[in-house]
């Protein structure tokens, strides 16, 4: 049996395709809850996986929650709430909802009300980080007119500047060491030349 929807044709018991399709892989998406706070979703298989982001200068926090969702309907919804961020799913039992208060993540299945609340940016986003993401190397700390740098450790401070190498191994091994040069007899501790071979003093025979 054949039915007409606008432009198009299609038979009974065929799925009409549309711009989200929760059988295949989705893409992921990211949500800045706060100035350097982000939080990554995406829903794989019916399982949804979050992993949250707080860049810092000098140092990055991650965290990653697996949960059991089943596929998505359609791209999660974010509001700012005084008691945290939630995460709308909708799925086709019902509606899920995740908080995410600074690195934790806890999924409930009870509609919590956004009355009232902010409504944050969801995009899509390229792909899930990665948990070996690479930290920017930390600036320079500056406090009026000094400055400090950690590797290698300097420290300014107007004209002055302060320094700390670390030092260098030795390359020279005991076998390339010269060897140590006699200058006293071991017998009586008088003194004795290099290429003698019995002390003048005592006759002990020298060691060569």
């Amino acid at each position: 049996m054949l039915f007409t929807s606008g432009r198009r044709h299609f038979e009974y018991g065929e799925v009409l395709s549309t711009s989200y399709q929760p059988n295949k892989p989705t893409m992921a998406y990211v949500c800045e809850i706060h100035p350097g706070h982000h939080v990554y979703l995406d829903n794989q298989a019916g399982q949804t996986n979050v992993t949250t982001v707080l860049s810092m200068p000098g140092q990055q926090q991650q965290a990653s929650s697996s949960m059991t969702t089943g596929p998505w309907t359609a791209p999660p919804a974010a509001y700012q709430t005084p008691g945290g961020t939630v995460f709308k799913l909708f799925t086709a039992q019902n509606e899920i909802c995740i908080y995410i208060q600074a690195n934790s993540v806890k999924m409930t299945n009870s509609a919590p009300s956004v009355a009232g609340a902010q409504s944050l940016p969801v995009k899509q986003a390229a792909a899930m980080p990665s948990m070996a993401a690479s930290l920017e190397p930390m600036p320079p700390m500056t406090m009026g007119n000094m400055q400090m740098t950690m590797n290698p450790m300097e420290m300014r401070m107007g004209n002055m500047e302060l320094k700390m190498e670390v030092p260098q191994q030795q390359t020279s091994s005991v076998s390339q060491s010269s060897p140590a040069v006699r200058q006293f007899c071991s017998q009586c501790g008088n003194k004795v030349a290099p290429d003698d071979r019995f002390c003048s003093s005592c006759g002990h025979a020298l060691q060569s």
